[in-house]
């Protein structure tokens, strides 16, 4: 990989395993650009939605019934309603990756999820990295992130584990977690946050 030209990290990442910490310190030590929560933010720019409106749906699939292109809808009075267009799961994907597309080629950049590892597969100077750790250390920062419960934090991982697989698969036809995939795969659990940046600094150089 050459740091001398402009190059792109995609992070795929439990929740709990540090991907979104791992992310930043790579940015600042690396001075790239972070993208995380801009993707969302250009995707509802796109869309002339709030951030907040598709937050929620953020690497998720929908259930089947908001699967539609859009609806036309009336009142108990049959009085007409405007159109309403439904932003289908495929729809903001490839929205998202094109801006994901787009900021790769305009900066080096560390990018979180959203599948960037397999939209830039084909990128030039492109590593992939996958962060994962077991169940009591994501638990433990969970709680501590979230100041939730152990019993809370449990179903949170368990829930967006499988959320995040249905979502790879479901545009990548690939599983999420094989490790295959990615040029550098770090239990974060075993060897910790901080000398996983410096571990993937060091692959990088």
């Amino acid at each position: 990989m050459k740091l001398t030209s402009p190059f792109v990290i995609s992070i795929s990442r439990q929740l709990g395993s540090g991907g979104a910490y791992i992310g930043q310190q790579l940015a600042k030590n690396l001075n790239v650009f972070y993208a995380d929560r801009e993707i969302i933010g250009q995707a509802a720019k796109q869309f002339s939605l709030l951030e907040e409106d598709l937050q929620s749906r953020d690497e998720k699939i929908s259930s089947f019934w908001k699967s539609g292109v859009e609806s036309f809808a009336f009142n108990a009075l049959d009085t007409y309603v405007p159109p309403q267009i439904i932003i289908t799961d495929r729809t903001l994907f490839k929205a998202e990756k094109e801006i994901i597309e787009h900021i790769a080629k305009e900066h080096s950049v560390v990018i979180i999820g959203r599948c960037s590892s397999y939209i830039l597969r084909e990128h030039p100077n492109h590593v992939s990295i996958f962060l994962h750790g077991n169940t009591p250390f994501r638990k433990g920062r969970i709680q501590k992130l979230f100041n939730v419960s152990e019993e809370v934090a449990e179903k949170m991982i368990v829930q967006s584990d499988k959320e995040r697989a249905l979502y790879n698969h479901t545009f990548t036809g690939k599983e999420w977690t094989d490790v295959r995939q990615y040029d550098i795969s770090i239990d974060t659990s075993k060897i910790g946050l901080d000398r996983s940046v410096a571990l993937i600094i060091k692959y990088l150089e």
